[in-house]
């Protein structure tokens, strides 16, 4: 027989004293490990000072180089700012995992919404990038990609869309009282727990995720065969710095999505729930939080290490201000009478 338990979880409310138990039964309740909290208030906090440095530095390198602004570009400075507003709000997380969630409803729900915007964004952005690359290197078609106008109106539909996906979020996310763990930034979906559950978990991945991540493969796929069978060495190594991009957004996103969909999967009794299987659950949704939290920071990190251009670029937007002599540019053979020829995205 499987271990009875429950989780009994307490709306907060706005004189933070008062409690309403909106779930509890007489089981034993489930007890789990957690990571030592201390430990991710330092890992959150680091994400935020990169996140911050490593973001603005991408915005700055972008904003300067426009004239030779790619569609890739506009694209890839969206998702820079899509990662300096989240990085803001990792301070809050931070505080919480030690002092639990102090900061009442609206900060909830607020920092919650900023998370979720963030992960729906960077796959839309990446979902247009491919089609971008698509386009330009399968099918050759210069004219659509190089109209930079277009791009402006599909990154408003990219954040409306967000914010769309991220809808749900706004509206059921409470601070909250649990039993074991003090105050927390949960979901509170009232009576019908189970259908809710399902509609706004499932639904918005299916389409803020899984549709998203269905075209970049078909269009990577082809993208890699036409490169290959063309030799296109030049256009292998542009492509370097964008597929670390959509692979490290992968691998940080990817396993905490397919927790929450176990998860959602678990609590509305589609798979048996169990004691143990709700701890490996809750383990595992802390290590691949800290991982999704943790990309807000890598992108910039990318550019760095393999993106020439960008290191280039950034290099002559400090000789441009003083900060390095033009003599220390052309021992590293950059030529500074270019440097409104760089990009991020050309970037090897």
């Amino acid at each position: 027989m499987a271990a009875r338990f429950t989780v009994s979880i307490d709306i907060w409310d706005s004189e933070f004293d008062n409690y309403t138990d909106i779930v509890s039964t007489d089981a034993v309740p489930c007890k789990y490990w957690r990571l030592d909290k201390y430990f991710v208030m330092v890992i959150y906090n680091i994400v935020f000072f990169l996140s911050l440095l490593g973001n603005s530095l991408v915005v700055l390198v972008i904003l300067y180089n426009r004239l030779s602004r790619t569609v890739t570009d506009i694209y890839l400075l969206n998702l820079a700012i899509a990662d300096l507003l989240f990085a803001l709000s990792l301070p809050l997380w931070a505080a919480s995992k030690v002092k639990g969630w102090i900061y009442g409803k609206s900060l909830c729900k607020f920092v919650s919404l900023l998370k979720e915007v963030n992960f729906y964004s960077g796959i839309l952005l990446l979902a247009c990038i491919s089609v971008d690359r698509y386009l330009a290197i399968v099918h050759a078609t210069r004219a659509l990609t190089q109209k930079r106008h277009w791009v402006k109106f599909i990154c408003m539909g990219i954040w409306g869309l967000s914010l769309l996906l991220s809808m749900p979020i706004l509206f059921f996310r409470e601070a909250v009282k649990s039993e074991y763990y003090g105050f927390v930034c949960y979901e509170n979906f009232g009576n019908d727990t189970e259908k809710w559950r399902m509609i706004l978990r499932i639904l918005p991945q299916s389409f803020g995720f899984a549709l998203p991540l269905l075209v970049m493969i078909f269009c990577y796929s082809f993208t890699l065969r036409t490169l290959s069978e063309a030799h296109m060495g030049q256009k292998h190594r542009v492509m370097r710095v964008i597929f670390a991009v959509v692979l490290v957004f992968l691998l940080c996103w990817l396993p905490y999505n397919v927790v929450l969909i176990t998860d959602t999967l678990l609590r509305t009794k589609m798979i048996q729930d169990s004691c143990p299987r709700r701890e490996a659950i809750e383990q595992a949704m802390d290590f691949t939080e800290i991982l999704g939290f943790l990309h807000s920071c890598l992108n910039p990190i990318i550019y760095v290490f393999i993106g020439q251009k960008f290191r280039h670029s950034f290099l002559k937007i400090l000789a441009a201000h003083g900060v390095v002599s033009k003599d220390f540019l052309a021992r590293h053979h950059i030529s500074f009478s270019s440097f409104a020829s760089s990009s991020v995205s050309a970037a090897v």
